[in-house]
This record gives structure tokens, sequence and C-alpha cells, in this order.
């Protein structure tokens, strides 16, 4: 009797991880799709109104000036890949660490970037909210 209430009581937990990533990854797909068609409130319901967003170049936004950048086309994506990600969840916290491969639009030229990107998310009200974001140049 023990033993099944151990096993029940891991496949339970087992399940609520799984689905923590696959509502962190969900989130994390609505990100890449809001950088390349960035709306206030499409950017607003994926990102915390703590966020601290960190460019490779060592650039610092918070949420009004992360949002700001994409929607007037500042910063503008013209497509955006996340590559070899991976997600850890501990509680009501999440990090992600991918590679973002983009084509980023400058003055009508496309350039082509790969950078690191390490994303905090944290829970908040039942969703979960980009805290914190840091990009860094690959070796």
């Amino acid at each position: 009797m023990k033993t099944s209430l151990t096993l029940l009581l891991f496949l339970c937990c087992a399940f609520a991880f799984a689905q923590a990533d696959k509502d962190v990854a969900s989130q994390v797909e609505k990100l890449r799709l809001a950088l390349i068609d960035p709306t206030i409130a499409n950017l607003s319901e994926v990102s915390s109104i703590n966020l601290s967003y960190g460019h490779s170049s060592g650039k610092l936004e918070n949420q009004a000036q992360f949002i700001e950048a994409l929607v007037t086309g500042a910063s503008d994506f013209a497509t955006v890949t996340f590559e070899n990600q991976t997600i850890k969840v501990e509680k009501d916290v999440a990090i992600v660490r991918h590679t973002l491969a983009a084509d980023v639009l400058d003055g009508g030229k496309s350039n082509a970037i790969k950078i690191g990107v390490i994303l905090v998310w944290q829970k908040e009200k039942g969703q979960w909210k980009l805290l914190a974001r840091q990009a860094y140049k690959l070796p």
C-alpha cells in the first residue's frame, strides 16, 4: 500500500512538472511571435511589469522601454527562431535558455544575428510572465 501511494505521488509530481514545462514553452512561443508582430497587448501579456530586459550590447530596458522599442520598430525582427531550448522549472520560477537566430531589419536592410539568451519567467496570478532576459554574444 505504501509503495502504491509513493508511486501515485511520484506520478502526480511528474505530471505537474511536465505541465509547467509545457505552459512555460507556450509562453516562450508567444514571446517569439510577439517579437515578430509586436503589439502593446501581446507584449504586455507575456511580460512582467517588473521586467529587466538585457541586450547583448549591455543595454537594459524595463517593460515600457521593451514594448516601445518593438512597437515603434526601433527593434524590428523580420524572423526569429529559438534553437537548442532548455526549460527548468522550480516552483513558480522557470529558467529558459536558447540560442536566438533572427533577421533584424535596420534601415530597410536585413541583418542576421545569432545570440545566446537566458530568460527568467515567474508565475504571477496563475500566469507565466517574463521577469528577466539577458542576451549574450556567442563565442
